[in-house]
């Protein structure tokens, strides 16, 4: 390994000097030397298949893979702890969220690096730290108001799979010859240096979700990262597993390509509902009314094309032997409504229900309360057995028409859903802004990818001319109106005094109307958003 040549710019956290040794820091050099470069080539060529559909140029399967899809293989059977998923918790790697996971009940715990978490120095550090602790039992936590958090079966948690950040990520704070380092391999990297063996040794092992995924070209990065790895740890090559985040339109139509490209390192496919519509927006943005999607709560999964998506990952990953693992139940359990609760509940039951009687081996929830919910819905299933991984889609044949059917989503564009979009958008990111990436607003877990829906529909229908429900058209004008009037009533729910002395608000206003009303469609909202934390942390 090469002398470390990373320099740590950040400011102090607790305990940093356990997750940023010399060891860690070179091996995460390594990785950023060896794998950075085909990173920015892979970057470099999202945008220009973005250009490519903004051109006009449709999609479709490849034909270059043909032989991938139609050829009979499958990936290796799960490994140890991932065999039966039926339940699994999502949530952020701060100390308290990491200890009501593990003792929630769930079969898995994403523990989650990315879109429910912001990237506060002190919070990548932080839920490295955390991680630590977990994996080795030893996680306990104090509240300033002197609650005690434990763990109450340490034998008896969750499988913990990690989901570091994305490739378009940067880690602004460890800087390599200058430049920042791949927040992707920071996070994966300091995981696995500090965890792998110790997670083999207790009888599970080093497993990761992958998100924003695109390409299988990306996810042949991550197979070489992840071989890499073995190597270097000495690990049995195959010990590392993955199961990828389908959240985007483009890798819809690479799912075989990409389970082909992991090979002895994956695990399974996810479908990531809330991103994958983001992705659907803004891929389609500016290629007319066909492309333009109701009010968000209105896109259900039995939307034809949120359907098709649904039926061809469950049906790729059985063929192929891989878990299919169903999207997020979001709604986060109130003890002051019982009546909203029970309307909740009954949805969350609807859409378990769904995603169990279309072969899905497991699913998501963003709350503890939730877990025995999921688990009872899927054990009606599934009786004893871990997993549905035996019973073949034989039924589905989804066309590339089928995936872009967004025109025949049913419901409607409305000034409800506008102000819903702005509200959100806003509330969000003054959390995110504040170091909290999973924020509960009307009793719902959000996180990046909500948010993203959120500014990006508004630029959609901006810019399509939209006409809502009511008859106004969606411009400029009217999307600040919906803003001030949004922003007002914020400001009177949480006090004029506290709204005006919390910055982040302003901030986050400005970043709303930036990403949703300018003629330049940033990529990712967390991109200008990083930035302005970076900003705020300089004296």
């Amino acid at each position: 390994m090469p002398a470390t040549s990373i320099t740590v710019s950040g400011p102090h956290v607790d305990r940093q000097d356990e997750v940023l040794t010399a060891g860690a820091l070179d091996f995460v050099t390594e990785l950023q030397r060896r794998f950075g470069a085909r990173r920015d080539e892979l970057l470099a060529a999202r945008s220009q298949r973005r250009a490519a559909l903004a051109a006009g140029a449709g999609l479709d399967f490849l034909p270059e893979t043909v032989e991938v899809r139609t050829s009979d293989w499958t990936v290796p059977p799960p490994a140890p702890g991932l065999t039966d998923r039926r339940v699994e918790i999502t949530g952020p790697t701060d100390r308290k969220m990491s200890i009501n996971a593990l003792n929630s009940g769930a079969r898995v715990w994403l523990a989650d690096l990315e879109d429910a978490n912001t990237p506060h120095w002190a919070n990548v550090v932080g839920g490295q730290v955390n991680l630590t602790d977990a994996v080795r039992g030893t996680i306990a936590f104090t509240s300033p108001e002197g609650k005690e958090y434990a763990l109450r079966d340490a034998a008896a948690t969750p499988v913990i799979v990690p989901r570091p950040r994305g490739w378009h990520f940067v880690e602004a704070h460890l800087l390599l010859d200058g430049r920042p380092v791949v927040a992707a391999l920071v996070d994966f990297g300091l995981f696995a240096f500090h965890n792998a063996r110790e997670l083999v040794e207790r009888g599970r092992g080093p497993y990761f979700y992958l998100p924003k995924t695109e390409s299988h070209l990306e996810a042949r990065l991550w197979n070489d990262v992840f071989s890499h790895t073995e190597q270097v740890l000495g690990l049995d090559h195959g010990t590392i597993r993955a199961t990828v985040l389908i959240e985007t339109i483009t890798a819809a139509f690479e799912m075989d390509e990409i389970l082909w490209e992991l090979r002895e390192h994956a695990a399974g496919l996810n479908a990531g509902r809330w991103d994958y519509l983001f992705s659907v927006i803004k891929n389609f943005r500016d290629a007319g009314p066909a492309f333009t999607l109701p009010d968000r709560n209105d896109v259900t999964m039995n939307a034809p094309m949120m359907k098709a998506y649904s039926d061809l990952l469950v049906a790729t990953c059985h063929r192929r032997g891989a878990m299919a693992i169903g999207g997020m139940a979001a709604f986060i359990p109130s003890r002051r409504d019982a009546e909203a609760n029970e309307r909740a509940f009954a949805k969350v039951r609807e859409d378990k229900s769904r995603e169990v009687a279309a072969g899905f081996d497991g699913s998501w929830v963003a709350h503890p309360d939730l877990v025995p919910l999921c688990a009872e819905i899927f054990t009606e299933t599934l009786g004893d057995r871990p997993n549905q991984l035996e019973r073949r889609r034989d039924d589905v044949s989804v066309s590339a028409s089928a995936l872009l059917d967004v025109a025949s989503t049913p419901g409607e564009r409305t000034l409800a859903g506008l102000r819903a979009n702005v509200s959100i958008g806003i509330q969000y990111l003054r959390a995110w802004l504040s170091g909290n990436g999973a924020a509960a607003i009307d009793n719902l877990m959000e996180d990046a990818a909500t948010a993203e829906i959120s500014r990006s529909q508004v630029w959609q229908w901006v810019h399509n001319d939209v006409v809502l429900a009511s008859g106004e058209t969606v411009t400029a004008e009217l999307v600040r109106d919906v803003v001030d009037e949004e922003v007002a009533a914020l400001r009177g729910r949480v006090g004029a005094e506290a709204f005006d002395a919390d910055p982040t608000w302003v901030t986050a206003r400005r970043l709303f109307e930036e990403s949703a009303l300018g003629e330049t469609f940033p990529d990712f909202l967390t991109l200008p958003a990083y930035d302005a934390v970076l900003t705020a942390e300089r004296p």
